[in-house]
This record gives C-alpha cells, structure tokens and sequence, in this order.
C-alpha cells in the first residue's frame, strides 16, 4: 500500500520545519521560521489545502550542522513528514540533503548560497551567485574602488564565496589584499588581525563573509578601531536580522547584495512586511531568508493543491516552472536546476539601521548555479521580465 492511501482525507498535511532558535545563527533563522508560520497561517486562514490545514513539526537544530542531518531523518521516520523547510549554512544543507534522497523527500531552503550544487530533491529559494556576488561586485568596484580585503568565518560557504567575488575583483585589474578566517562564533579578539590588517593595508572595500552572531561583533569592533571614515563592509550575509544586533553608528555605511530588502516599497512588500511585525512584533526584523521562507512555503501548497498529494516525484514536476508574486517580485523555479529566478538588489545602511537601496538593476535574474557566466556585465537576465518590480 502506498503511503498516500494511509492519509484520511481531512487530516492534516504534516511538514517539516528546521530553522534554529539557538546558538550562532538563530538569529537570522528564527526570521525564516517565522516567514514560514506567517505564510502556513495564510494558507490556513483561507482553509488550507484541499480542506486539509498544514501542520508544522517545528524543530530547533541548534545551529549544529550535524544536527540538521540527525532532526531531518527523525522528521522522515517517525514523523512521517516528506517536505522539509529549513538550514540556513551551506554546511548544515550540504549534510542535510543525502539524508533527504536518501529517504525521499524536499528540502525547500531559503538561504543565498554559494552555488556550485544541484540536487533533484531540494528546492533552492535563495540568491546564487550570479544574483547577488556580481551584482553587489559591480557596484562596489564603480563606486569605492578596486582594492578588496576578504573576512570570513571559517565553514565552507565564506570560502567559495571569497572565491567568486576574488574572481570578479581580479576581472577588471583589481586586486585582494589579504583573506583571513575567524572561528565560526568569533568574539572581539578574534577580529583583532583582521581590523589591524585593514589599518595597515587601507583597502576600498571590506567584503565580510562572517555570518550570525559574530557578524555585530565584528561591525562594532571595526567601528570602534577605525571610526566613522573607515571603508564600507560590503556582504552578502549581513542582513536586517544581524544589524539588529548592532549599534546604529557601527552599522551605517555598510553594504548588502540581496533581492529582498525590509524597506522595499513595492505594494506587496510592504504588505508582507506590515503583516510580519504586526504578527511577530514591530521590532522584528525581517529578512530576505524570511521572505524566501515566506514565498517557497506558498509555492509549496499551490503545488499540494495541484497535485492532491505529497508525494515528492509528482510535486517536483509541479514546482518546476512554477511561479509566485512574492513580496521581492514575481519568482519562478527553474526546471534546469531547481533554483529561483530573483530579483537582485544593493543596500545601504543608513543612520536608523535601515537599508536603503542604493542600485536597483530592475530585473530578473535566471539563477546560474555553476558560474557558468562570471562576467559582471552579464546576469542571465531574464528576458520575460524587464521592468522593475
């Protein structure tokens, strides 16, 4: 018997849910776990799907990358569950996805990573790099100059990203003046070589690769050594999530590359935005992992709706070429390579730790995992779409 016959009709859809609310990352996780309730509590208020509501298995990694793999089985086993909605570091997903082919589920992941991956039963809803690293290089090398310093924590997301931004830079004659490591929940000394080579070298870009919790430290220790007319930190992990943790003269200034911003104007990103904080208070921050937690949880159940079942094989071939008005702009899956078409922008700090976008190119970008493309006058544009969203 198959296990779609065991289900009684008015049960519940039962989904995995895998986004820490401790240790380095909870920060930014705890925004896309609560995108992810905001968008089944949408569904659910207009009757779910089908008549059936979803139920989230709601789980806390820890920030452990050895866990995620670990709560994913249980989730596969005895919960039951086969879509997984969850991991933010590339180390927690690169673990996590041999254990879902493995039992024959979805990991939908909201995260920008660093491309270089396929799997057919993962779904990625979050930037790579053709939609963020050139984007946000092309900007800093027109605007500040061509001498980058990299900074990173130490997992394997900084490393291939300070890869592809040191092939961009090196691209137009530029030139990166050193790439340090710190340890993953790095404290204030951690960072001390790393701001005393920055001193020393004077370079026009810092492109920060350090992600959770060490992120505030990091922009507050740089503030507190070099002052207000030190270089911008340019990055692609630093979002609404970490500056909230940080002093407002130590955030601004500072950069991101990201398709979603919490002060985006369009209508239905103000909507989004209005509904989250009204739900989980006006401080919450709201991410761009919140808004792809958000949009993929809604591309899920169109495709439970379509489908009548979730049975993976059928709702892959349903998510493919699917699309969705999210609050960033309309998005569609990529039936290549399983990633998200998205729509690619560049912020600024300003003095009340609010981005404010500095470069809207306006257009969507047809993700290009492998870096087939490297070139910063070429995004694999998306010739459907050529107005701003």
């Amino acid at each position: 018997m198959k296990s779609e016959e065991l289900i009684v009709a008015g049960d519940p859809w039962r989904v995995g849910v895998m986004f820490s609310q401790t240790g380095v990352t909870a920060a930014v996780e705890r925004t896309a776990l609560q995108g992810t309730v905001l968008a089944i509590e949408e569904i659910n208020a207009r009757g779910g799907v089908l008549d059936r509501l979803i139920e989230p298995v709601i789980t806390d990694p820890e920030s452990i990358p050895t866990r995620y793999r670990s709560t994913a089985e249980r989730l596969m086993t005895s919960e039951r569950v086969r879509l997984i909605f969850g991991c933010y570091m590339s180390s927690s997903r690169k673990v996590t996805i041999p254990a879902v082919e493995a039992f024959r589920g979805i990991l939908f992941y909201p995260t920008l990573h660093e491309g270089f991956e396929y799997s057919p039963n993962c779904i990625y809803t979050g930037a790579c790099p053709n939609q963020n690293s050139l984007q946000l290089a092309r900007y800093l090398l027109q605007v500040y100059g061509k001498r980058f310093l990299m900074i990173g924590s130490n997992y394997v997301y900084p490393y291939e990203s300070n890869r592809i931004m040191t092939d961009l830079v090196v691209q137009v004659g530029g030139k990166v003046l050193d790439e340090i490591y710190v340890p993953l929940d790095a404290g204030r000394r951690d960072f001390g070589k790393a701001i005393a080579q920055i001193e020393k070298l004077k370079p026009d870009v810092v492109f920060s690769t350090v992600v959770g919790r060490a992120t505030a430290v990091f922009y507050e220790a740089y503030h507190d050594a070099l002052g207000p007319t030190r270089p911008p930190i340019a990055s692609l992990t630093t979002s609404e999530a970490e500056v909230a943790d940080m002093r407002p003269e130590a955030a601004e200034g500072h950069i991101t590359g990201a398709p979603f911003f919490e002060t985006l104007a369009t209508p239905s990103a103000k909507r989004f935005v209005r509904d989250y904080k009204q739900r989980f208070g006006q401080d919450a921050p709201v991410s761009a992992c919140a808004e792809a937690a958000y949009f993929q949880m809604h591309l899920a159940a169109r495709a439970l709706r379509r489908t009548g079942t979730d049975d993976p094989d059928l709702l892959l071939r349903e998510l493919r070429e699917s699309e969705f008005d999210a609050p960033q702009g309309r998005v569609r899956i990529d039936a290549e390579n399983n990633h998200t078409f998205l729509w690619p922008r560049v912020a600024r700090l300003d003095a009340a730790k609010n981005f404010q976008i500095v470069w809207n190119p306006g257009m969507r970008v047809k993700p290009d995992p492998y870096c087939v493309v490297q070139s910063l006058d070429d995004w694999s544009a998306d010739p459907l779409t050529a107005t701003a969203s």
